[in-house]
């Protein structure tokens, strides 16, 4: 209630008013006197009055316009300049209330020494949380832009990706059809024509490279265990032996291994790490050894490299023969390019069916008396040739499941429904968070599940799967306010109550972390936290502001 003594003063209060209090900066040019004998213009151009009629406490325009530091007109406003902080609007039925609103911190609403000016103190508080913000802005923006770096790099890996995929597509198409080819032909074999085949000399010499393989090397891997065995055993005497016991026996061992394996002459290495800088001639390594290096062997173009040797010998061992036999045949019996003995060729088109009946009549025919094989028992050793071409299958249908899913990961990278238009949250794709609170461990992995994690034994809660950004109507897909919400739901059905589900609040921070968690209805949980992701770069122009 206003005391009766300032209510009597107030027309006096009121009298003396300056015609711009109550103003905001932007409209002071509109709050000027005009010329003498002129009226003043409503801002809303509607009507003129004198003008002694601002600022008067007698509401006049119909926008309220003429009374900007007063509660005479109903639903205006007064602007609060609070100089050392940020001006301020407020309604214009709150000026002279008696009552001092916090948006005016400088007292302005009020009659002069109603309410006390902390604008300084208020001002000085606000610039050192704001810098505190702007810090921490400025961080997160220059992680996010990593972020953004790494979605650049991840589009053009999958793409590489895709491209490859499709390349090694077309190549195990070619290999899958290649192998059911030999594999309905190896199955429509009887036993007894398929073990004729092998008797072929060719297969048997195959069968003895492959068994002389084996033999070199296992022989081979024996020869490298006893190396090494020998090379130990020189090593200990190189460095256990006493140089000054004058032993040339010994001497010329140690000597000899130390050429054989590249290594220094004992007792060089420990002084050259000592001193960096020695030379080799002062390291005592004769000229003639320095450049006295063992030459790679040069090996003819058909022999194998001890590399190839290493890693190409197990392969050879694992080919598949019975196909190898298969493929061999169809050279064989495919005749060459025009060949004088490709009597089909020759015939007219008239005579080919007549041709192919009488083929396969005579074949049929040989086949009764034995001459060639026949259907009968299915070969066992088809299954191998069955084999191989399910895992071509199953190989083919791998690449292109990894085709399929580098074309979806394409399309989410830069989606703003997805991982965001600038592709800022691609990097936290799959990264975990976890917070702490005693009883439980909450734990959040980006894009995928949160969960509740009992620290003291006992049953883990699946609190539902990654389902989308903020899905508020208000907020459009893009938007900053869009990707400060994540839901999670479908989790794990509480006990006489609904499925559990997480909502993910976050904020600009320098780290990807969770800060608090609170169950606001039974098992719906608010989890609050900050990432880097949604600290936007500063914009200079849009932080000034009017002290």
């Amino acid at each position: 209630m206003i005391p009766w003594l300032l209510v009597l003063s107030l027309p006096a209060l009121v009298a003396g008013l300056d015609k711009t209090h109550g103003v905001p900066a932007a409209l002071l040019s509109r709050y000027s006197a005009p010329k003498s004998g002129s009226l003043w213009k409503c801002l809303d151009g509607s009507k003129e009055i004198p003008w002694d009629f601002v600022n008067d406490d007698a509401c006049d325009c119909p926008d309220g316009s003429d009374e900007p530091g007063t509660s005479a007109c109903p639903n205006s406003t007064f602007y609060c300049k609070n100089e050392g902080h940020i001006g301020a609007t407020i309604p214009s039925s709150r000026v002279n209330d008696g009552l001092c609103e916090p948006q005016c911190c400088d007292g302005s609403d009020e009659r002069p020494g109603v309410c006390k000016n902390a604008c300084k103190e208020i001002g000085e508080e606000y610039r050192k949380k704001r810098d505190a913000e702007r810090k921490i802005q400025k961080t997160g923006a220059k992680i996010r832009s990593s972020y953004i770096t790494f979605a650049h790099k991840e589009k053009k890996r999958l793409e590489a990706l895709v491209e490859s995929t499709s390349q090694e597509i077309v190549v195990r198409e070619k290999e899958v059809a290649r192998l059911r080819d030999i594999a309905e032909r190896t199955e429509s074999l009887s036993a007894a024509a398929l073990e004729h085949k092998q008797q072929s000399p060719l297969y048997l010499s195959l069968m003895d490279h492959s068994s002389a393989l084996k033999s070199l090397q296992r022989e081979h891997k024996k020869h490298l265990e006893r190396e090494k065995q020998l090379g130990d055993i020189l090593d200990t005497l190189r460095k256990g032996y006493n140089p000054n016991y004058q032993d040339m026996a010994v001497l010329e061992a140690v000597r000899g291994w130390e050429y054989l394996a590249g290594l220094p002459h004992i007792g060089v290495e420990e002084d050259a790490q000592m001193d960096l800088s020695v030379s080799d001639e002062e390291a005592g390594i004769p000229e003639e050894e320095q450049d006295d290096k063992q030459p790679e062997e040069e090996l003819p173009e058909d022999e194998w490299t001890a590399e190839e040797l290493e890693t190409g010998v197990d392969e050879l061992l694992n080919t598949d023969y019975i196909s190898m036999l298969m493929s061999h045949d169809d050279h064989v019996m495919s005749p060459p390019v025009g060949s004088l003995f490709n009597v089909r060729a020759y015939l007219p088109d008239s005579m080919i069916p007549q041709y192919d009946d009488m083929r396969s009549a005579v074949i049929s025919w040989l086949g009764v008396i034995g001459i060639v094989g026949t259907d009968g028992e299915k070969s066992t050793d088809s299954s191998k040739a069955r084999q191989a071409l399910n895992d071509a299958e199953s190989a083919l249908k791998r690449v292109k499941n990894e085709k399929k899913d580098a074309e979806e990961a394409l399309e989410d990278i830069f989606s703003v429904e997805g991982f965001g238009a600038e592709g800022q949250w691609k990097k936290l794709d799959g990264t975990c968070l976890n917070l702490d609170t005693g009883e439980y461990t909450y734990e959040v992995c980006m894009f995928d599940q949160a969960r509740q994690k009992p620290n003291h034994g006992g049953t883990t809660f699946n609190l539902g799967k990654f389902s989308s950004w903020n899905p508020s109507p208000d907020v459009q897909p893009g938007e900053p306010a869009y990707y400060e919400r994540q839901v999670y739901n479908a989790g794990t059905r509480c006990w006489n109550g609904p499925e559990r589900s997480v909502v993910l609040v976050m904020k600009c921070g320098t780290e990807n972390a969770l800060l608090s968690v609170a169950e606001l209805e039974k098992c719906e949980y608010q989890l609050t936290g900050t990432s880097p992701a949604l600290c936007l770069p500063l914009d200079n122009g849009s932080e000034r502001e009017e002290l």
